[in-house]
């Protein structure tokens, strides 16, 4: 029987991509900065590619698994702590002025990109 769920999380990806570029396109063409839910977009399409790529490693269960989510949280949480502290000095060096959403959203889409990213290389290591 054939497993269809990687290709369609790498579809998935595709399409996530896809629009999370055209909105950071149409913020560039108008002036503005992108529209905050752009980087949110693309930190989807990064988790629909990394688990295109680790589900028929992780539909096993098994205790490598475990291992490695776990310990991709725990360095995830290293890296988001190193993205609080360059946020916090940019921000009092006053070398970016963004508002509150845009600071959350692009937090929120690197917080969950490190821990998928940081998955698939455990992966890789393991």
């Amino acid at each position: 029987m054939t497993d269809y769920y990687p290709r369609t999380f790498f579809i998935a990806g595709l399409f996530l991509a896809f629009f999370g570029g055209l909105l950071i396109f149409a913020g560039i063409m108008a002036d503005a900065p992108p529209l905050p839910a752009a980087y949110m977009q693309l930190a989807l399409s990064v988790v629909s590619f990394c688990m295109s790529y680790l589900y028929p490693q992780f539909k096993q269960k098994d205790e490598r698994m475990k291992e490695i989510r776990k310990q991709g949280v725990y360095y995830s949480y290293f890296a988001i702590l190193g993205y609080l502290f360059l946020f916090l000095l940019l921000l009092q060096v006053e070398l970016i002025s963004w508002d509150a959403l845009l600071i959350l959203n692009v937090l929120s889409a690197l917080a969950i990109s490190t821990v998928f990213v940081s998955w698939v290389i455990l992966a890789k290591r393991y």
